[in-house]
């Protein structure tokens, strides 16, 4: 029993002390948080943010829409049969895809180039407020007319679909429960 005892507290003792350490090396990586991303071309993205700006992917800017009920035309075309699109829906929707990264990509090209020259004038030393306010309000409204293009695209793809389409679409995307209909909702 007292061998027992020792063998338990032991592995108390290294359990606690295993806690202690992981806590440790999570305070100790919380203050480097960026550690790494100096070696970026772009440092304010990575490059998968780089490669969707460029193939024109959502990058969640259309939450607002997609959680709202309002389907955007990749994921419509994605679930095209579960949906049971008609033809006519489907060349319609592609359509519309077709359109959004017509419009969509140029933008995001747009916003890489405006990001690299922040980048540049951070790393040559030479940024200015004034420059600072010119280079981010361009940033800020290029990001705004990106972000209004897909929320576009979605008013759009939803206005294609019939009422029951649309609540397949939240039921298979896991925005409301299969069985119910109703609304899924996060646990606090």
């Amino acid at each position: 029993m007292k061998f027992l005892l020792v063998g338990l507290s032991a592995l108390a003792l290294v359990a606690a002390t295993g806690i202690s350490l992981t806590i440790g090396n999570v305070a100790a990586q919380s203050t480097r948080p960026y550690a790494g991303l100096q070696t970026r071309p772009i440092k304010a993205l990575s490059a998968e943010q780089i490669a969707d700006l460029k193939a024109g992917r959502g990058m969640s800017l259309a939450l607002a829409a997609e959680l709202n009920r309002y389907p955007g035309p990749r994921h419509v075309l994605e679930l095209g049969e579960q949906l049971g699109l008609t033809d006519r829906q489907r060349v319609d929707v592609q359509r519309l895809f077709d359109q959004m990264t017509a419009e969509v990509v140029p933008i995001g090209e747009k916003l890489i180039s405006q990001e690299a020259e922040l980048d540049r004038l951070f790393a040559r030393g030479v940024v200015t407020s004034s420059g600072l306010d010119s280079v981010t309000a361009a940033i800020g409204v290029t990001q705004a007319e990106l972000r209004k293009d897909h929320l576009k695209y979605h008013l759009m793809t939803s206005d294609l679909l019939t009422p029951a389409q649309m609540q397949r679409y939240a039921q298979l995307r896991g925005y409301i429960d299969e069985n119910s209909g109703t609304q899924h909702t996060p646990n606090h």
